[in-house]
């Protein structure tokens, strides 16, 4: 049978925060690929090289782990007030599905170099010398992100002396601000879906936990730590080899999407494995980090770890870290109390790879919390540029 040559689909190849993927202007994709659709999925899977039985990504563009199995397209704001429209696809390792339900964190600090980078902000708004502020539209999830990007000459700086626990090498720090994080203003949406702080969860075959589930920068359900038999300074390999602990996890990830309505039936979580995400929490402890740094109990307000696309996170999502500083700056949740409970602005958690500061501010409007915007401090860098290669009848 003959077979279609490649094509050639120009791409640019980012780490932002914690995390890195392919970035693409929509004007740039195939024609059929520019809308919603099979094709689009189709094409993202093939340029990470998923599904891949051998969890390798050795056919693609992918690191084999979900901070590193994602596309990301850009184009010009259909909406008011802001510069760019960001669409953000987490791509399964395993199976054949991408999954746009949420947001990244990280590369939402990505998403805002790439803008002035790719020609898609308004050459007013760039400074010749100072900040830029980018406005993006996350299309995921319809919320607005404000990317503070360092320019000198015209042009993103990239080098710095940020330094960022979970990334190797230090660059320029970029200021996040993550506006009206939480699902309040949505139809029927609420930040805390159960109308609870804290929840007893029940999850089938496991038993019961005290859960608090929030929806702010990401759906996530916080359980405390020493309730699923961990200590909170767990690193990756004291998970992810352990077949039996991550199906727990899922089953109790799956219980909290039940309860907080964004799944109706259990099997519906194995399509959506993006959102919601599963978090631990506990008071500050001693521990070393996977690159072996100590991390003092002092240091740190609370500690976190997180899991991604059914694996424990290397360091910490940013929608997470998002959901960690909402939930500390309300009194009574699960990661307030680990934190030392009352009212706080910010915190600094203990992740696996280091720590991370997030703020964010709560206030009480008619009886419910709401939250204004959360910030924190990121990094972006490109790291190749020029065409991605797919086979055509790929998609």
């Amino acid at each position: 049978m003959a077979h279609l040559p490649q094509v050639k689909i120009s791409a640019t190849y980012i780490r932002g925060g914690t995390s890195k993927g392919v970035f693409f202007r929509l004007q740039d994709l195939p024609e059929r690929c520019q809308v919603p659709g099979e094709a689009r999925d189709a094409l993202f899977m093939r340029v990470i090289g998923s599904p891949d039985p051998y969890s390798a990504h050795i056919d693609g563009m992918g690191g084999a782990t979900s901070s590193t199995s994602k596309c990301v397209i850009l184009s010009k704001s259909s909406q008011p007030e802001h510069d760019v429209d960001y669409l953000y696809g987490q791509v399964s390792i395993d199976k054949a599905f991408v999954d746009w339900s949420g947001n990244c964190g990280n590369l939402s600090t990505a998403a805002g170099a790439f803008a002035i980078h790719a020609g898609l902000v308004d050459p007013a708004r760039i400074p010749e010398n100072g900040t830029c502020v980018v406005r993006i539209w996350q299309a995921n999830i319809q919320k607005t992100i404000i990317a503070h990007v360092p320019v000198i000459d015209g042009q993103v700086q990239e080098t710095g002396d940020f330094e960022l626990d979970g990334v190797t090498f230090p660059a320029a720090e970029i200021v996040l601000e993550f506006l009206d994080p939480s699902d309040d203003g949505e139809e029927g949406g609420s930040m805390f879906p159960t109308g609870n702080l804290v929840d007893d969860l029940e999850v089938p075959g496991i038993g019961s936990f005290k859960a608090t589930m929030i929806t702010a920068g990401i759906p996530t359900v916080f359980v405390n730590a020493e309730d699923i038999g961990y200590r909170g300074t767990e690193l990756r390999e004291d998970i992810n080899g352990d077949p039996a602990q991550l199906a727990r996890f899922e089953q109790i990830r799956i219980a909290g999407a039940l309860r907080m309505g964004l799944i109706k039936t259990a099997e519906e979580a194995a399509t959506r494995q993006h959102t919601p995400k599963i978090a631990f929490v506990s008071p500050p402890k001693d521990y070393r980090t996977s690159s072996g740094k100590a991390v003092k109990a002092g240091e740190v307000d609370l500690l976190v770890r997180a899991l991604s696309m059914g694996k424990l996170h290397h360091a910490m999502m940013g929608t997470c870290a998002v959901a960690i500083g909402t939930a500390a700056a309300i009194p009574g949740t699960l990661v307030n109390l680990a934190a030392g409970g009352g009212e706080r602005e910010a915190v600094r958690f203990g992740h696996p790879s280091g720590t991370l500061r997030v703020g964010a501010q709560a206030k009480r409007v008619d009886g419910q919390w709401t939250v204004t915007k959360a910030v924190m401090s990121r990094s972006a860098r490109i790291l190749m540029e020029g065409w991605v290669r797919v086979p055509a009848e790929s998609f």
